[in-house]
């Protein structure tokens, strides 16, 4: 009879730790497939331009180091990031690009005018198909992007001023910008 009391308690004990494990951890920290791996290609039409420049794509920053930040009018975690975007793009560290997601371009083009443009340019995800190549799980998400067009650092949720300090100015250094 013991026996079988034993066998359910090791289960529960079992199930205990891995739940207690899951709960440590900072689910922002979420590891991506794509750390060193080059960034996958696009082209796509700009909220920013048109005419001849009305594309942009990853190739056209090859050579320098740079941000690609994830955003969305109607996320709101994308309004808590914002003012914070804009104040490190004002420190002209490296070229942030905007890749806004899932959106409404005359909503999009308010939002930037309203609120601040932090980006040197912003690409157009309408169906959200560049966000799924990046393994976007949601908006906000930023990506750090090496001179090679490696992915370097990926940023689940919004940017905050203590994971700029912490991990993506180090970063930058190392990468020498």
């Amino acid at each position: 009879m013991k026996k079988y009391f034993l066998i359910p308690l090791g289960l529960f004990a079992v199930l205990a730790v891995f739940l207690a494990v899951g709960l440590n951890h900072d689910p922002h920290e979420v590891p991506s497939p794509l750390i060193g791996k080059p960034a996958p290609m696009f082209s796509l039409p700009r909220l920013d331009a048109s005419g001849d420049a009305a594309k942009f794509t990853p190739q056209e920053m090859r050579g320098k180091v740079w941000m690609l930040n994830v955003w969305a009018t109607w996320c709101g975690p994308c309004r808590e990031e914002h003012p914070v975007l804009v104040n490190f793009a004002k420190l002209n560290l490296v070229p942030v690009v905007g890749l806004n997601y899932k959106d409404k371009g005359d909503e999009a083009r308010r939002w930037l005018t309203e609120f601040g443009n932090p980006y040197v340019a912003t690409a157009v995800d309408a169906d959200g198909r560049v966000g799924i190549d990046y393994g976007v799980y949601g908006v906000p998400e930023t990506y750090l992007i090496d001179k090679t067009g490696t992915i370097r650092f990926k940023q689940i949720g919004p940017l905050t001023n203590d994971v700029l300090r912490s991990k993506i100015i180090p970063m930058l250094k190392e990468l020498g910008t």
